[in-house]
């Protein structure tokens, strides 16, 4: 078969790194569906991986794209999972120590075929495409985990989601829109402003300027950028819900505005098995999907991971391994 990898750590330019090899299929295991790939998606989380965070030089040629979705041998439409965590960890599969992204123990989705844990395997709706499927079990999950469970969102409450245009961002709109929720989103590009009202913004901001009112959550995947501004945005009794931190991890924060005002600030990254099947159900009885920025085939690799890099993606970039 044929697949996407990234040959070494690379700190710039990281499509100079990639390649698309011929390879052995993968091999069959017990406990293990092998799917055939219609679609990867790229994540932030593979660049950083490129980078060198998370991962040594002896994790490379390191496989592509942890988002994957496809036909099993039996002909079922899935989509996968991508967090491999061990199923006898008794802390639950979010907090197992030794849990890691699919590419990093599959070789990589941006393949013709990958072997996928059975219990990570979910049955793709026929309202959503491949390209479309592929796009939820890393963006849309977190960003569902993070309105929805971590955030407790309700309909009528107002959200501020720092940032526009990335794939949890744009999945966090949608979803809080469809929602019933008020949708207050920050950026500073004017053209990502207009397609973030185009998906179910009700109102954009500059980044950092002062708002109209204080929301009831706060969203916030930028961290070291948008901190103070997610701490002074929300109102007495709401919640920061923090799922990474693309411009740095190291904050200051003034207890002053925790403790006092009852603000209850909540960590989470990704979501379990569970959430995925509630996302993707969700996602079909509101008939809404992810955004689409653009698919490339396997051949182009290297120009979808430069399109990611460049940080002017709006949703998703999907690599179809077929096309």
């Amino acid at each position: 078969m044929r697949k996407a990898i990234a040959r070494e750590i690379t700190r710039e330019n990281l499509s100079s790194a990639v390649a698309v090899i011929d390879c052995a299929d993968p091999e069959d295991r017990a406990g293990w569906t092998r799917i055939t790939v219609r679609a990867a998606a790229l994540n932030q989380h593979d660049l950083w991986s490129m980078r060198g965070v998370g991962t040594t030089p002896a994790d490379f040629p390191l496989g592509l794209c942890s988002d994957v979705a496809g036909s099993t041998p039996d002909g079922r439409a899935v989509l996968a999972h991508s967090l491999v965590s061990d199923p006898a960890f008794s802390g639950g599969e979010l907090l197992d120590p030794k849990r890691k992204m699919l590419a990093e123990v599959s070789g990589g989705g941006a393949a013709q075929y990958v072997m996928v844990p059975d219990r990570n395997v979910v049955d793709k709706p026929e309202s959503l495409s491949f390209e479309q499927a592929a796009g939820i079990p890393t963006a849309w999950l977190t960003a569902y985990r993070m309105l929805f469970v971590a955030g407790d969102a309700k309909p009528g409450e107002t959200v501020l989601i720092q940032g526009a245009g990335g794939g949890v961002a744009s999945a966090a709109i949608t979803l809080a829109s469809s929602a019933g929720l008020r949708v207050w989103v920050t950026t500073r590009d004017e053209v990502r402003a207009k397609k973030a009202e185009t998906i179910g913004a009700s109102e954009t901001f500059e980044s950092g300027s002062r708002l109209p009112a204080r929301v009831d959550l706060v969203l916030d995947t930028v961290g070291a950028a948008t901190w103070d501004h997610s701490m002074r945005s929300v109102k007495p009794g709401g919640t920061v819900v923090v799922s990474g931190a693309t411009t740095g991890g190291k904050v200051t924060l003034d207890l002053n505005r925790v403790f006092l005002p009852h603000v209850r600030i909540h960590g989470s990254s990704l979501g379990t098995v569970a959430d995925l099947q509630a996302v993707v159900s969700y996602c079909a009885v509101k008939g809404i999907a992810p955004v689409i920025d653009s698919t490339y085939p396997l051949d182009r690799a290297a120009d979808a991971v430069a399109r990611l890099e460049s940080g002017q993606a709006f949703g998703k970039v999907i690599i179809a391994p077929w096309q």
